[in-house]
């Protein structure tokens, strides 16, 4: 060992450390501030359902913001597996993107979660949803705590932990489950109206205690709930389909302080609505096609969600999702639902800021920050 180099490099660390100490206390003005990173979005992963007549083969698609290109069919080329048949969601939580894939009929057994890595695209885990009597056929995916909770039509809600990537528990709690939200502590799910899981349990909303994962009651609602979403009040916004000939859909405001349901309206000639506390995304397709802000509050439509003109690119708007980092909206184009759709972003002045192909029916986003 070179000991003149080492007492000669700790004697400059000395001196080094006693010049700062001495320019701390001499100088009584403040160091200039130093403004933290600006986290950005850097990419944008989009669940393509499938084709809704060639088998629903889906697959997940991923947007570079920063090169401007899109891959498409992402999690194949990533993990060198097709994602699967009938995939229904897609969202995130933490530094994981969960997948649940419905899967083709509960004896095929070709239900499960996928769990993805946001910062590359690779699956982490494939937690299978079927036991001996066939599978759980899942729908949506909620979390809370550490804790993650997807609907099924088998009528069970199944209780995952995110740490270890393995199933807690299930329970039954009513008839086909779609939607879930989540509101004072407690989980609220659709019942609704599935041809190849029958039930007479199909207008009513049923209603779990988180702490103890146990079923509460029931609150009855318009035939076929399918859409529940909560606001910031606490309220839950239900949209309900009916039968689609004598029966019409409505859209139901339930208390989650009450479990009870406060009003019922008309269904605003909705097929999709999803919101974000105070904030609401409409697609309707009435006289003609519109895409409108939502009030959560009073639930009233409000002005065109797009003010620029470029609503006529989009041939078939099928969902929207919010990006909670800077507000912008991303209006799925499920063009004619067989070739490759399209993605749309708009800024909260509802412009558009770019747009992308993507693979067949978009329907969700979630998104990759960085610095």
């Amino acid at each position: 060992m070179n000991t003149s180099k080492t007492k000669n490099g700790r004697l400059f660390l000395l001196l080094a450390t006693a010049g700062l100490l001495s320019l701390s206390s001499c100088k009584k003005d403040k160091l200039p501030e130093i403004d933290p990173l600006t986290l950005t979005t850097k990419g944008i992963y989009v669940l393509n359902e499938g084709s809704f007549i060639a088998g629903n083969a889906s697959s997940i698609s991923f947007y570079n913001v920063v090169t401007n290109k899109v891959e498409n069919d992402y999690f194949r080329k990533q993990n060198g597996i097709a994602l699967g048949t009938s995939a229904n969601d897609l969202k995130q939580y933490g530094s994981k993107m969960y997948c649940v894939i419905t899967g083709t009929t509960a004896n095929a057994k070709d239900s499960y979660l996928e769990v993805i890595n946001i910062a590359n695209g690779k699956s982490l885990k494939r937690i299978p949803f079927s036991d001996d009597n066939g599978g759980f056929m899942p729908r949506f995916i909620v979390f809370n705590k550490n804790k993650a909770y997807v609907s099924g039509y088998d009528g069970k809600i199944t209780k995952l932990d995110t740490a270890s990537l393995t199933i807690d528990s299930r329970l039954p709690v009513g008839g086909a489950l779609e939607q879930l939200a989540i509101a004072n502590n407690k989980i609220y799910v659709t019942n609704s109206v599935q041809p190849n899981f029958p039930s007479a349990n199909n207008s009513s909303v049923s209603v779990v205690d988180l702490n103890t994962f146990t079923k509460l009651k029931e609150i009855p609602v318009g035939l076929n709930p399918r859409i529940i979403a909560a606001t910031a009040t606490g309220d839950l916004i239900v949209q309900t389909s009916g039968n689609y000939s004598t029966i019409a859909g409505t859209i139901d405001r339930l208390s989650s302080a009450t479990d009870t349901k406060l009003s019922t309206g008309a269904d605003l000639g909705l097929s999709f609505l999803a919101i974000n506390e105070n904030n609401g995304f409409a697609i309707g397709y009435g006289a003609s096609v519109f895409l409108k802000a939502f009030n959560p509050a009073s639930g009233a439509l409000g002005n065109d969600l797009i003010t620029d003109g470029t609503a006529t690119q989009i041939t078939s708007a099928y969902t929207i999702t919010e990006n909670p980092l800077d507000h912008a909206f991303f209006v799925a184009d499920g063009k004619n639902y067989t070739s490759n759709g399209a993605m749309f972003c708009y800024g909260k002045d509802g412009k558009l800021k770019f747009s992308f192909e993507t693979g067949v029916v978009p329907k969700a986003a979630v998104f990759q920050y960085g610095y």
